[in-house]
């Protein structure tokens, strides 16, 4: 169905998108911000399914609602306190005049950057959390190319249940042609490595020998488990973005958001739980129609649906990829212990 991930396997093989983090770590900090930024504009979507979410902006992605393009999206950690950092994108923004045109001049524009946050309070002394800055920051580190991964940006503060989680990215190049890209902070409750094998439940979902790791060794996975048994308090929320260079509508930006989750329920066991706010926002930079199938027996106005399906599917499966990267590139961090602390022979070239 799909093809091999693009050139940087990352959000940014979507031409024209740009990602930027800022992050604190140290001195009783641990939390960031990263941005999605399409300067040229982008038709936005959005689809939240954990029950405790931490959004700005969504109402206006909705497909009945005057808003048809964005130009940026904000991750962030600081929980509600972290969604001023997107009052520092919407600086940003504005200083180039990039936005919503609300007046005759040039300059006189309304940006609209949704975001999202995570909970990750714990990992940082209190008050310290994200703020316009943050926002600002990430937004001048911006730039195309290959994505950090791991504890940058929003991913800083970041736990994949016990573990410690972080950015994950990912991307596919469709068979007609157009390229799906994923960026997530993954911050689960839930685990994304079973416990019973020591691999990410999502290894085998492994593309091109991207991720790089085997089973782990006996001795590894049996005291993991002894580590991992105890839960902590709740650390939670996966947010991301799904980019793609197809022209779609809002509405049909919006399948690709409720497909991303298909992913995130691959990946993380439970996902979508009470006490996360996991949510996905689409950007459709329009760079390349949708490519029909006249051959397919369909009428001319259902043709759409099934390449909708194609990019759907690659949505899924590089929300899935990316939330392995995230786990296996983290580093510990506030003593949360990482992947690769505990599973050090699953990395290839280790002995076992």
């Amino acid at each position: 169905m799909t093809d091999l991930p693009g050139v940087h396997n990352a959000i940014t093989d979507v031409p024209g998108v740009r990602v930027g983090h800022y992050e604190r770590i140290g001195d009783g900090w641990a939390t960031g911000t990263t941005v999605v930024l399409v300067d040229k504009g982008a038709t936005p979507a959005v689809d939240t399914r954990g029950g405790a979410p931490g959004t700005r902006e969504t109402s206006a992605l909705e497909p009945s609602t005057l808003v048809q393009r964005v130009h940026g999206v904000c991750l962030t950690g600081g929980s509600a306190y972290g969604l001023a950092a997107a009052d520092g994108v919407m600086r940003w923004l504005d200083e180039r005049g990039i936005g919503m045109q609300v007046g005759a001049e040039p300059g006189q524009v309304v940006p609209v950057v949704p975001a999202a946050v995570l909970f990750d309070l714990p990992l940082s002394d209190w008050g310290n959390r994200p703020d316009a800055e943050f926002g600002y920051a990430a937004c001048a580190a911006a730039a195309d190319g290959a994505v950090a991964m791991g504890c940058v940006g929003a991913g800083t503060g970041a736990t994949a249940g016990v573990l410690k989680g972080g950015i994950g990215t990912a991307s596919t190049v469709v068979a007609d042609g157009c390229t799906v890209g994923v960026l997530l902070a993954m911050n689960a409750r839930g685990d994304a490595v079973d416990l019973k094998t020591g691999l990410p439940w999502c290894a085998s979902s492994e593309v091109d020998g991207e991720f790089g790791v085997v089973a782990p060794n006996a001795g590894e996975i049996e005291a993991a488990r002894q580590q991992l048994g105890v839960k902590p308090a709740p650390l939670n929320t996966t947010i991301g973005v799904v980019a793609t260079d197809a022209a779609l509508s809002k509405a049909e930006c919006q399948r690709l958001a409720i497909a991303a989750h298909d992913g995130l329920a691959r990946a993380v066991r439970p996902s979508h739980t009470m006490y996360d706010g996991d949510t996905f926002f689409v950007l459709a930079t329009g760079e390349r129609e949708l490519p029909i199938d006249e051959d397919h027996p369909y009428r001319a106005d259902e043709k759409r649906p099934p390449q909708l399906d194609l990019l759907c599917a690659a949505a899924a499966d590089a929300v899935a990829r990316a939330v392995v990267h995230a786990v296996l590139t983290a580093t510990e961090v506030s003593g949360r212990p990482a992947y690769r602390d505990l599973y050090p022979s699953a990395f290839r070239g280790v002995p076992k």
